[in-house]
């Protein structure tokens, strides 16, 4: 099969041509997994009242655990945009869920760590995670080799999409 593209040439072949409709619903249950996971901690929140905080403040926190670290250090963990840290990260030092604290040995550098409003918040995340644990293979149909498989395919994913940014493929 061939695209024509402005006057470029490229050739698929026939198996990247079938793999395709596999490609974008996995692309899009990745998009939806993150939204539904989202959903689920809303309504955890929405059940305990809590409404000053979103979900990914949340799960922000619960990455942040018990790590003193730089914004910057989040953001290279791979959770997070840019702009969406510093804006989540101004929001929960107002609201008391975040310790922001300047360098000592770097002045424009901010530490950030996680206050006991913030851990009990993290904890919440944790808990709800457990919960899951307990019935994921018997209601969810997934076992431990599968979740190895799932992780497996989607860490070779992720490094196939870091590729194409970072060698322009």
């Amino acid at each position: 099969m061939t695209i024509n593209t402005l006057k470029v040439q490229a050739h698929v072949p026939d198996e990247g041509h079938a793999l395709k409709p596999s490609y974008l619903e996995a692309v899009s249950r990745v998009e939806r997994l993150h939204r539904r996971l989202l959903d689920l901690v809303k309504d955890e929140f929405d059940r305990m009242g809590w409404d000053d905080i979103g979900p990914v403040q949340a799960i922000m926190m619960f990455n942040i655990g018990d790590s003193e670290l730089t914004a910057g250090e989040l953001r290279s963990r791979g959770y997070y945009l840019g702009s969406n840290v510093s804006y989540n990260l101004k929001k929960l030092v107002d609201t008391g869920y975040i310790h922001q604290e300047k360098s000592k040995t770097d002045r424009r550098s901010v530490r950030i760590k996680l206050t006991p409003k913030g851990e009990e918040v993290a904890e919440v995340i944790d808990e709800l995670y457990d919960r899951h644990l307990k019935s994921i293979a018997e209601v969810g149909g997934l076992s431990q080799e599968e979740f190895e498989g799932l992780n497996k395919a989607l860490s070779r994913l992720e490094r196939f999409w870091v590729d194409q940014i970072l060698y322009k493929l």
